[in-house]
């Protein structure tokens, strides 16, 4: 029988089955002999030293070994804002993370305090307080709303 995959005409090998013996009985389970069954044959995997899949042989291409003192040639490409984006100094990525952490604490806030509003039975906007937390975290609240010091371990 010839398979083809891909456009590629193949003879599938399939893996001979092995048979087993009968064996001896084990015992008894539910009323019914258990046996022991033990192949007759053990199967024995025949080393293939040809790479061949699906009827192709597949031969890896040899890479080029450069002498000693000669360099490989390397492809011409431009490196994508790699040497162009300047480095930024530890003082703006700190910065950049208190800033960061400062936003997540204030919408952690304003989430407490429509929950609040919603519990008591507030039935103005809310949201027209954000500018009165704008900027500020009061101190107290980052000491027992933050995260755990555990998390950045």
């Amino acid at each position: 029988m010839t398979l083809t995959y891909r456009g590629v005409d193949y003879v599938p090998s399939f893996a001979a089955i092995t048979e087993a013996s009968p064996g001896k009985v084990g015992g008894k389970y539910r009323g019914l002999d258990w046996r022991f069954r033990h192949l007759t044959k053990a199967p024995i995997m025949q080393a293939n030293l040809d790479m061949v899949y699906r009827g192709v042989a597949v031969h890896p291409a040899p890479q080029p070994v450069a002498p000693q003192g000669e360099q490989v040639p390397q492809p011409a490409f431009a490196a994508v804002g790699l040497a162009t984006d300047p480095v930024q100094p530890v003082s703006n990525l700190a910065r950049t993370l208190l800033m960061g952490h400062q936003r997540t604490l204030k919408i952690r806030q304003q989430s407490m305090l429509f929950r609040v509003a919603s519990e008591v039975g507030l039935t103005g906007n809310v949201g027209n307080y954000w500018n009165k937390i704008q900027g500020k975290v009061h101190p107290t609240f980052r000491d027992t709303l933050d995260r755990s010091h555990a998390t950045m371990s």
